[in-house]
């Protein structure tokens, strides 16, 4: 069932390119998914639906009668674009001002699209269902995903895979995980609310920058000194406005920053002393605060038996030597957690990078781009996953 690539390869680097062109934003993907939602209703045999105003999802039985049994699996690949303005050298750059495919989601797409319509052409030659989910709004908390597990589109699902390109191996490599892959991503918005005046005369303030500033360098010691290092999080301050006058003492400054955490207790117990920290330090000065939260998704988790296929399948396509196993997690969320939270999983990375780019520039990335001839290997995984099961196999 593993396709030879050519014709449908084309196609494929069509479809991303015409994504990559045409970037929308989390929940204003009405263009990308209608894009996607015509061309696979010219696909045969496929159930198409729209679950939400901006996602797409197929359903494909398969017809082929079998003693074995039979399961229903589904693949995910996201479709939303990022907020960058794009300066990667390529010939089908972004026509949307300011919005860019930075995370490889039109890959994503892509790829997944590649794939139904190869399996659309053998549905003869398969039992059970596989579902396609193009899912919206995945860079945004909490993510498309808990709407669409809301939806229903896990029930009676046996499994659910996805990839992710990876800017740090080269096109024709995987990268496997197990366990947990990355982390659960909280946001945090800080007010401190002092008391404004004359720059000359701060002792007749309350004076929120310094507070701000005590804030900022305190939450630090939450990593280093409340918590246990092996299971320590990510505490970064990203954001930090007072004032605008060179001679005046602001009445507020305003905070932000996320928390990355992989340990359940620790995510909660940072948010807590993140807490204590802010409220202790203003108080102390006589300031107040306003703490507001974003509650992200949860760190995704790769089942180990879901794993276990996703490599064996790599590793059939690209060799025992080109699938590279990952030691640690990352840090960077995914709401593919939502899927994994309900359903054994496995996310795993496909390499995009090509030496003649030289610098293998990260995801969200202003320069990020990939080598196309990576997008065959991710429309085989996921048909070679699909002919797994039908063999019974899974």
């Amino acid at each position: 069932m593993v396709i030879k690539q050519d014709a449908l390869l084309e196609e494929v680097v069509s479809w991303r390119r015409h994504l990559h062109e045409n970037a929308e934003l989390s929940h204003q993907e009405y263009k990308t998914s209608e894009y996607i939602y015509n061309l696979v209703k010219t696909f045969p045999g496929l159930t198409v639906t729209r679950p939400t105003r901006t996602s797409v999802y197929a359903v494909l039985e398969g017809t082929k009668k079998s003693e074995l049994k039979t399961y229903t699996i589904a693949f995910r690949a996201d479709i939303d674009a990022l907020p960058i303005v794009e300066e990667a050298d390529v010939d089908f750059k972004s026509k949307t001002t300011g919005v860019m495919h930075a995370c490889g989601h039109d890959a994503h797409a892509a790829m997944l699209l590649g794939a139904a319509k190869a399996l659309s052409e053998k549905r003869d030659k398969i039992s059970g269902e596989i579902r396609f989910i193009f899912q919206h709004a995945e860079e945004v908390t909490p993510g498309g995903a808990v709407e669409l597990v809301e939806k229903g589109v896990m029930d009676g699902v046996d499994y659910v895979f996805a990839l992710h390109v990876y800017p740090y191996e080269n096109a024709g490599k995987f990268t496997m995980k197990e366990g947990k892959l990355n982390a659960a991503g909280d946001d945090f918005e800080i007010k401190v609310i002092g008391s404004g005046g004359h720059a000359s005369t701060p002792e007749l303030t309350i004076d929120p920058l310094i507070i701000g500033a005590e804030i900022a360098t305190n939450i630090q010691q939450i990593v280093s000194r409340k918590l246990p290092i092996l299971k320590a999080p990510v505490i970064t301050v990203t954001k930090f406005n007072c004032g605008n006058s060179l001679n005046v003492i602001a009445g507020h400054a305003e905070l932000g920053g996320t928390i990355r955490s992989h340990d359940p207790v620790v995510r909660v117990q940072a948010r807590e002393y993140l807490e204590q920290v802010v409220e202790g330090i203003a108080r102390a000065h006589g300031a107040e605060t306003e703490i507001k939260w974003d509650i992200g998704c949860a760190a995704v988790h790769n089942n180990k038996e879901a794993t276990a296929i996703t490599r064996a399948v790599a590793q059939g396509l690209v060799g025992v030597e080109n699938v590279v196993e990952m030691e640690d997690p990352l840090f960077g969320a995914e709401d593919f957690a939502a899927y994994s939270e309900v359903v054994p999983a496995s996310m795993q990375f496909i390499g995009v990078h090509n030496e003649s780019f030289g610098e293998a520039y990260p995801l969200h990335h202003p320069k990020f781009k990939i080598d196309e001839s990576a997008l065959k290997y991710g429309v085989n995984y996921f048909v070679k996953i699909a002919e797994n099961f039908t063999n019974g196999l899974g």
